[in-house]
């Protein structure tokens, strides 16, 4: 983290000015002329006034990514080459990344310290990944009859559509980017309305490191009219998007609709965190349960949401975590002492509150939190929220809240963890806390989820696939295999 006072980023903060223009063939396109705004959940102010990007914004995008697939030099460049660019916009993210990390700050209330020291390191460490990985992907060619000689490449796949949420909104950006990009194919990408402002200068960026016009556009507009018309487009040969699983069904329709697109889907996630008798260490254990459900003002797919604990250790453990939450620094995400921001907006503000509502008509204790916070500010701010007692088949338990509120729920013997874990609709992540390695395989293996985290939780690097199971999801985003899904097979059979 930078040496920037909290002073100094209010100071930059009241001097920001960011064009809200898609970005279109390697330039500026105003579209339409409609604009939205986008309001910071900090304090209300908005931010900017951007373009609200409908059919023609997105059919001028995708033709221009289409001619630059089709005609342009891009996918024809040596794989090597295109590392290089990748490696190019990785350095010019650093060198701006300050002003990127400001940027997702104002438009998602993610603390200054997280946006600089996490998203943006994730998003710098991703390009920088992919293309050093860009010239090092291998094909096959099997063994055959001496006669033939048979060749099993892998090509892109042509122009990918890709849909973000505001989260994290460049780090999962750069997850479906970084690796279309390196295998070759061109993007069409359409941020959240929510967070648009740092797709676009991600998009501007792609253009300045010499990345070829068409290759990376970027068009803002909202989910039911830009994001359908990329759905339904039948020039988009892939279809990436993270989201909620109701949308995801959407863009499932959008393919069968028109033409067949691969979709892949990275969806929504109600994770359980289990905690054994025998785990290593409590304390470290239930201040990682506060930190997972916290981080990012809960606003995470793999949010450790759920909390199970042995009956034997279940009032030590939450009692551990309710003390955590009411220590924990909520403020203004300029501040870089602040742990825990602003909710991503005022609508999104009342959906967490609501399921906390209901949490308590259902019967399940409050143990700390659930009210509204620095509402004289004008941000949508909500204080970090406990549940104990939860019910297995209650909302609490069983639907996303994408909010910074934890259920606890005890357990007595492992089977009975194991099906608690499994009780749900999703399938993206799972922790578990436990000092017995045969209990770590078995229950790894036996928990339906792309993830498992065993004595720690949200850890990892790009070396390994992340995804779900079940409704969170189908195919992977990090590691090469992000590549199978920017890439088609092609076997060529030569007969000697």
């Amino acid at each position: 983290m930078p040496a920037v006072p909290h002073d100094e980023w209010l100071r930059r903060a009241e001097a920001f000015q960011l064009s809200g223009a898609h970005h279109i063939d390697g330039a500026e396109e105003t579209g339409g002329g409609a604009t939205f705004p986008v309001v910071s959940p900090r304090d209300g102010r908005v931010l900017a006034e951007v373009a609200d990007g409908g059919a023609a914004e997105v059919d001028a995008a995708v033709a221009a990514a289409r001619r630059a697939f089709d005609t342009g030099p891009w996918p024809r460049l040596a794989p090597a080459e295109r590392g290089r660019a990748l490696l190019r916009l990785a350095g010019l993210l650093e060198e701006r990344r300050e002003e990127l990390a400001l940027t997702v700050s104002l438009e998602m209330g993610k603390p200054i310290s997280d946006a600089y020291g996490i998203e943006l390191r994730a998003v710098i460490t991703t390009f920088r990944w992919y293309g050093q990985l860009a010239d090092k992907l291998t094909d096959e060619s099997p063994h055959t009859a001496p006669d033939a000689l048979a060749l099993v490449t892998r090509e892109p796949a042509g122009v990918v559509g890709a849909v973000v949420p505001w989260n994290f909104p460049l780090t999962l950006a750069g997850w479906k980017i970084a690796p279309a990009l390196a295998a070759g194919c061109t993007v069409v990408l359409k941020p959240s309305e929510n967070s648009p402002l740092s797709a676009l200068l991600l998009g501007r960026l792609a253009t300045e490191a010499g990345i070829p016009p068409g290759v990376l556009n970027v068009v803002t507009g909202d989910g039911p009219t830009a994001g359908r018309a990329l759905g339904l487009h039948p020039d988009v040969d892939v279809l990436a998007f993270t989201g909620s699983t109701a949308v995801g069904r959407h863009f499932l329709h959008y393919a069968a609709d028109s033409n067949l697109k691969r979709v892949w889907l990275e969806l929504g996630g109600k994770s359980p965190n289990i905690v054994l008798p025998d785990a290593p260490d409590l304390e470290k254990a239930a201040a990682t349960a506060a930190w997972g459900i916290f981080f990012n003002q809960g606003e995470m797919c793999t949010a450790p949401s759920r909390l199970l604990v042995h009956s034997s250790i279940a009032e030590r453990v939450t009692e551990a975590v309710v003390r955590r939450a009411r220590e924990l620094r909520v403020g203004d995400p300029l501040d870089p002492e602040t742990e825990m921001g602003a909710l991503a907006g005022r609508a999104h503000l009342d959906r967490v509150t609501d399921h906390i509502r209901h949490g308590v008509d259902e019967g399940a204790r409050l143990r700390t939190g659930g009210d509204r916070f620095l509402a004289e500010t004008g941000g949508t701010y909500l204080e970090p929220t406990v549940f104990d007692r939860v019910d297995p088949g209650s909302r609490l338990a069983r639907e996303e809240i994408f909010g910074p509120v934890l259920s606890v729920l005890a357990f007595d013997d492992l089977d009975e963890a194991v099906r608690l874990a499994n009780a749900t609709d999703y399938g993206l992540a799972a922790g578990l806390w436990t000092s017995d390695l045969s209990t770590a395989h078995r229950v790894s293996r036996a928990l339906r989820a792309g993830t498992v985290w065993v004595n720690c939780y949200e850890e990892g690097d790009l070396t390994v696939p992340f995804g779900g199971m079940k409704q969170s999801g189908n195919g992977r985003d990090k590691s090469a295999h992000a590549l199978e899904k920017y890439t088609e097979l092609k076997t060529t059979w030569i007969q000697l």
